[in-house]
């Protein structure tokens, strides 16, 4: 895959599967805009950037914020003055439930950038990648498809659900216009999306991870499907969720 000449934007690229897929991009001679909140993270997956290809412009952003994510698409276009992938990665995980009160409160935390965000950026990016016929790859969960075991996740879920279902009627509508929608939906991925969360990570290393294959993915996997996702050798994938779960929803 080649993606010279590609303006590429990652959101919640400072760590996990946004960095390993900027670095990816980067790799593939991309031009890459990394979107993150934690500016020493930034520097670092810039350094990584810059070792493999070309050096990412950095933008310093929270996308739940509707300023700030007009501000994104606005510095990528007067730097490069066109986008071809769009790749909303950005995301954080609340956990809490019905008994203790905490699941209205941690859906109105999340919903703001797990869906809310990606809804707004898609608005923002789609009269530029109508210019170059280019596609968005949006990444949900597998907590978005079906109630997992255990409680604690429902808020969760329920973001991620909602961003499923956005990114098939965004693939609908847009697809008329050149434009791929598809969404990836990745079970278990060894990141620091935990320690940004209420989660105790302590507690987090006894739990073993139910999947058929015994092992939780690597950011480097997801990153790799979505740069196929994004590429011309999946010219004909629209309106897709692709599930990366080591099979954890077989044994669900």
């Amino acid at each position: 895959m080649n993606f010279s000449d590609k303006v590429v934007i990652v959101t919640g690229a400072s760590s996990g599967i946004g960095a390993a897929t900027a670095v990816l991009f980067s790799k593939e001679k991309a031009n890459v805009v990394i979107v993150g909140r934690n500016e020493a993270k930034l520097k670092t997956v810039t350094a990584q950037c810059e070792e493999v290809g070309n050096k990412p412009l950095v933008i310093r952003a929270d996308v739940s914020d509707d300023d700030e994510a007009a501000r994104i698409i606005n510095e990528t276009i007067e730097k490069y003055g066109k986008l071809d992938i769009l790749v909303n990665n950005a995301g954080f995980v609340r956990t809490g439930t019905i008994v203790d009160n905490k699941v209205l409160q941690n859906f109105d935390e999340m919903v703001k950038t797990n869906l809310r965000a990606v809804i707004n950026l898609t608005q923002l990016a789609t009269p530029y990648l109508i210019k170059t016929k280019g596609n968005i790859v949006n990444i949900s969960s597998v907590a978005g498809m079906r109630v997992l075991s255990g409680n604690g996740f429902a808020a969760y879920g329920m973001t991620k659900a909602a961003l499923n279902y956005f990114s098939e009627a965004s693939a609908k509508e847009l697809a008329s216009y050149g434009i791929r929608v598809n969404v990836i939906c990745p079970g278990p991925v060894l990141t620091d999306i935990f320690e940004n969360s209420d989660i105790n990570m302590e507690e987090l290393k006894d739990v073993k991870m139910p999947t058929i294959s015994n092992r939780v993915s690597t950011s480097e996997e997801i990153g790799h499907l979505v740069l196929y996702m994004a590429s011309e050798k999946a010219v004909g994938v629209t309106g897709s969720n692709f599930v990366l779960d080591n099979g954890l929803l077989v044994l669900n």
